[in-house]
């Protein structure tokens, strides 16, 4: 198979067959056998992305409390404060948590509308969205590249737990994620004309309304259109300003829109960004995301092997397979000029957050597109020398059976792998999206009553899960940060209230040091319901004790077993895997307990 190319734009096509004066209609190319129909791709992504949707749990305490929360405060007037939302910071868009609200209303005009409803529609929503731009990015690499190109894409992004996660999550790096697709999509594609425009206003709607660093994935792009404008002369440069121009102001009118809409809730002028990056990249040393945690320079290689298998090493390869194949092809390097352009972004990505001393999983979200087109591509270049049938070189002698049993038996390993780790995590964190389910049933909750959390409170999945009326509160644990507060209901001495008063009321308490307030605290004598997970091998202490073992206070109401992965083996816990593989995993219970008549 020739290596992955770029068609000239449709212009320059022309005007080579104009000039020939010989130019003769092209034959249709035979069909591959690599070659799948968008439409059937677009349910591919959509049949895995709707059983994330479903099925994942959410992993990530941010995406709770950050999102998921203020969400529910403006949907149903009550839900859990970051320090993010005091205006004082201001450093989360209400453009972009607004927009999710506006989903979650459409559920509520539908039949037998519930909270639990509007959360997994809202989940739903981009499950289909996330598959549209995955299908986006598929068709133009098989029409722009190779059809086998894009179906090993599809493989890696159906098969990796990490894409399998970010697809639904309500993250702006999930959001980033989905306009770093449409963004390539668009500077891939070359065929009738350069999009320029479109591509970068797709990256900056992603970063934006999602992850301002998220940009960074286009610079690739953009150096290869400035590099072609200045060789080609005046008017390509012209044509290449035209399009940058177009872009540029079709951006602007969505820095415009998110500045209003977060200006307007905060009541001040606030633009979400540019506080993004001032937080990330200026804050002292007591302050920003290091006070938060730190990793070694190696924490995404071993994450993104875990999430990605072999299309990892397969992706950090494509650079190396590239320049080996010019070598080996004897092809001018300049012929290839654009698939490096292709491959370049996860490179860039991976080496940016690889020197941050802060890292998280979420942070690679945006690049995994790129991720899965290099692994792609380089899978296409190792088939192609593979499929050498020449007597007279090393790999032409290996019989062909032997090759196709050892692509297909790696491949197949990969994606069982990925797979395992899908299920593996649903079976040992998924309780918490289920233990709630009695609080829906008429007499079990009442207007009013609380929901506890201690030790569990980074579990809390959203108040999504409770009926209307019932609120979230926070118990003393061995827990010494900052944890949220309840959205204020009404501002001012004079008690002004209007629309939403607490996006825009400075709440008491905060902080972005992550210092603890224990104003946050409530009395655990006055819970109604409390959160617990139990181990068998853990042991209690004075703020955390064995709750569900009190049965003279507490009465369960409903448990779901919690993997204890401090006592599971590795492999168990990277993973599911069949009994007597690799050791049994071992669980807990993550339980909901409701303090007995008398007791409170």
């Amino acid at each position: 198979m020739p290596p992955p190319s770029k068609m000239p734009p449709a212009s320059q096509s022309k005007g080579i067959a104009a000039q020939s004066g010989t130019a003769k209609p092209k034959k249709t190319p035979p069909p591959t056998p690599f070659a799948m129909k968008p439409i059937t791709a677009l349910w591919v992504f959509l049949f895995f992305n709707l059983l994330a949707a479903l099925t994942s749990p959410i992993e990530d305490c941010d995406e709770t409390f950050n999102y998921w929360e203020p969400t529910h405060y403006l949907a149903h007037s009550s839900g859990l404060q970051t320090w993010e939302y005091s205006p004082v910071y201001s450093i989360r868009s209400w453009a972009y948590v607004g927009l999710h609200a506006l989903v979650g209303s459409v559920r509520r005009l539908l039949p037998f509308p519930t909270k639990v409803g509007e959360f997994y529609f809202i989940r739903y929503t981009l499950a289909f969205v996330c598959a549209v731009c995955q299908t986006q990015l598929f068709r133009v690499i098989s029409i722009t590249l190779n059809p086998r190109i894009a179906l090993f894409f599809l493989l890696a992004m159906i098969s990796s737990p990490g894409v399998f996660r970010a697809a639904t999550a309500f993250l702006p790096s999930s959001f980033a994620m989905y306009t770093t697709m449409l963004g390539m999509a668009a500077f891939i594609n070359w065929r009738g004309g350069l999009r320029t425009a479109q591509g970068v206003f797709w990256f900056a709607v992603g970063g934006v309304l999602g992850w301002p660093f998220s940009v960074a994935l286009a610079v690739p792009f953009l150096v290869e259109e400035g590099v072609l404008a200045v060789v080609n002369g005046r008017e390509a440069f012209v044509d290449a300003v035209r399009r940058l121009v177009k872009g540029v102001g079709a951006s602007l009118l969505v820095v415009l829109a998110e500045f209003t809409i977060s200006s307007t809730f905060y009541r001040l002028p606030t633009l979400v960004p540019l506080n993004i990056v001032l937080y990330n990249v200026f804050s002292p040393p007591h302050k920003g995301p290091n006070i938060y945690g730190t990793e070694p320079w190696s924490f995404y290689i071993r994450n993104l092997l875990l999430n990605f298998h072999i299309f990892l090493p397969l992706a950090l390869a494509s650079l190396p397979l590239f320049i080996l194949l010019k070598l080996f092809s004897r092809q001018p390097l300049a012929s290839g000029l654009r698939t490096l352009v292709f491959i370049t972004p996860f490179y860039l990505w991976l080496a940016i957050f690889s020197a941050q001393p802060h890292k998280e999983e979420r942070f690679m979200y945006p690049a995994y597109p790129a991720l899965a087109l290099n692994a792609a591509i380089s899978l296409h270049i190792l088939l192609a020398a593979l499929g050498q049938s020449s007597p007279r070189t090393l790999i032409g002698r290996v019989p062909a059976g032997l090759k196709l049993l050892l692509v297909v038996s790696t491949l197949g390993t990969s994606i069982i792998l990925g797979f395992s780790r899908i299920l593996g995590a649903y079976d040992a964190f998924s309780a918490p999206l289920h233990i709630y389910e009695p609080l829906q049933s008429p007499g079990v909750a009442v207007e009013g009553s609380s929901l506890c959390l201690g030790k569990d409170w980074y579990r809390f999945p959203s108040s999504y899960f409770l009926p209307e009326g019932m609120r979230a509160r926070f118990v003393r644990s061995e827990f010494r940060g900052l944890l949220p507060g309840q959205f204020g209901k009404q501002g001012g001495e004079g008690g002004e209230g209007g629309w939403w008063p607490g996006t825009w009321v400075v709440p008491e308490g905060m902080n972005d040091e992550n210092l603890e307030d224990v104003g946050k605290y409530v009395d655990i004598a006055t819970c109604d319901f409390l959160v617990d997970t139990h181990f068998p091998s853990s042991t209690p202490s004075a703020l955390e004790l064995a709750y569900m073992l009190d049965t003279e206070t507490w009465e369960v109401v409903k448990c779901e077993r919690f993997m204890d992965a401090g006592r599971t083996g590795l492999l168990a816990r990277l993973g599911w895997v069949p009994l007597g593989l690799g050791g049994e995993r071992v669980y807990g219970e993550h339980c909901l307990l409701k303090q007995r008549v008398g007791r409170k």
